[in-house]
């Protein structure tokens, strides 16, 4: 099995080609693959397969004329929605192995299509489409409870505001939520306004814990941001910077749909050992 390891602020991937949709991808081989001391390490799996071959109906029957499909797997080995800084790896990797041509296109995603954007090297666009506001929630973190607005990106987040340095947070643990709120879960960010239409901000993630990086996050986090600062939710236009511990992204919001814009880097290609994987 060929793996190319890539990452989007430091939101790392294994990405597995699979064109043909031949490989039978389970929990327990994400989770190894993503081991960081067992595994090649990452946040995350990216399979890129041909949208036509992926093995999910609901995903073919929505690809349209995507010819890509991102079968995106947390590091636990759940299958999620939807990953910003993922995609634009997805993107990344398909233009420097000949498999797409740089501009502009679909990719098929479980969270619908997402336009990327991007040129033969550089950073990368994507179209993440319109933040949906779902009202307030809360977590806490040490015993301390934080309100934020819950926002759904294809995914679920909580955006949660906070008066200190985010870097002083203790994410070593799962913030605690309502599951009554977040049936399947939730990523959590924190975020502090440190100038105009400019945060920082930290994220736990289901599944995969505190990473360095979350694009949808980001997203989210610009569009709670936004309503913080009384733009009105249709009117929230203009550029967000997003500094993440894992380097910088920019979000466009436009009062219609939002763009993530960002590096993605590939750094290494090699081959899986057979026998390995199937040890899991």
């Amino acid at each position: 099995m060929r793996f190319v390891k890539g990452h989007g602020t430091e939101n790392d991937f294994v990405i597995l080609p699979d064109a043909a949709g031949a490989l039978e991808l389970d929990a327990a081989s994400v989770a190894r693959l993503c081991d960081r001391r067992a595994g090649i390490g990452a946040d995350g799996v990216l399979r890129a397969v041909r949208a036509k071959a992926a093995g999910d109906p609901a995903a073919e029957a929505q690809a349209g004329d995507a010819e890509w499909f991102m079968d995106y797997r947390n590091a636990d080995g759940g299958i999620a929605e939807m990953c910003g800084n993922g995609v634009r790896v997805f993107a990344r990797y398909l233009v420097d192995s000949g498999l797409a041509a740089p501009g502009e296109w679909d990719v098929a995603t479980r969270a619908g299509l997402r336009r990327v954007t991007l040129g033969a090297s550089g950073d990368v666009s994507v179209d993440m489409g319109p933040p949906e506001y779902l009202g307030t929630g809360e977590a806490s973190i040490a015993g301390r409870v934080h309100t934020g607005t819950r926002v759904s990106m294809g995914n679920p987040h909580l955006a949660c505001p906070v008066g200190e340095p985010v870097a002083g947070l203790d994410l070593t643990r799962a913030p605690a939520f309502d599951p009554a709120a977040f049936p399947d879960g939730v990523n959590v960010e924190f975020y502090r306004p440190v100038g105009e239409r400019h945060v920082e901000m930290r994220v736990y993630e289901r599944g995969s814990g505190e990473t360095r990086s979350c694009g949808t996050g980001t997203v989210a986090v610009a569009a709670a941001a936004a309503t913080d600062s009384g733009v009105a939710e249709g009117d929230a236009a203009g550029e967000w910077i997003v500094d993440v511990p894992g380097g910088r992204v920019v979000v466009t919001l436009d009062g219609r749909t939002s763009h993530l814009r960002g590096p993605a880097v590939l750094v290494a290609e090699g081959e899986i050992l057979s026998g390995w994987l199937r040890g899991s």
